[in-house]
């Protein structure tokens, strides 16, 4: 059976930022189930579990407490059933050494949160239409950090 909608999960410690993010895909009437974590630890619990629903995309927040966006993204990478997962960096940070670690370690695409509510839906607009077979297959640093 085909499911009719695309599964969203965002880890990001700031309440503020989740609500900001849920709005904009109300906003973008894309058929979505959307699951909020606040904390990379919460996230990891979740996706442990033997019975979980998988993302079809996972937006990832770097710099969260109890445990980091970039510890998340190692350990999904080294569990078998979850290192297939399209994962979006989704942080504040612009850093080259954020971008590059995130790079290296597996991480589909990195998005630099806007602070513009239409940005942000196109950004989110745009991430969800991308063909992720090819932009996982193709993966070089060019298409790696999206550019608004």
């Amino acid at each position: 059976m085909q499911e009719d909608f695309l599964h969203i999960m965002l880890a990001d410690d700031d309440q503020d930022d989740r609500d900001f993010f849920s709005e904009a895909f109300d906003d973008l009437k894309i058929k979505t189930r959307l699951n909020l974590f606040n904390d990379g630890q919460q996230l990891m619990n979740y996706l442990l579990k033997t019975d979980c629903d998988l993302p079809h995309i996972l937006f990832l927040d770097l710099n969260m407490p109890i445990k980091s966006g970039i510890e998340c993204l190692l350990e999904i990478k080294q569990e078998k059933h979850l290192k297939d997962i399209a994962i979006a960096i989704y942080s504040t940070s612009a850093s080259e050494e954020d971008i590059e670690e995130t790079f290296i370690n597996g991480a589909n695409i990195y998005i630099k949160k806007p602070s513009d509510f239409k940005v942000l839906k196109k950004v989110l607009s745009d991430i969800v239409t991308i063909n992720w077979h090819y932009q996982t297959s193709g993966l070089n640093k060019d298409n790696f950090l999206l550019k608004m």
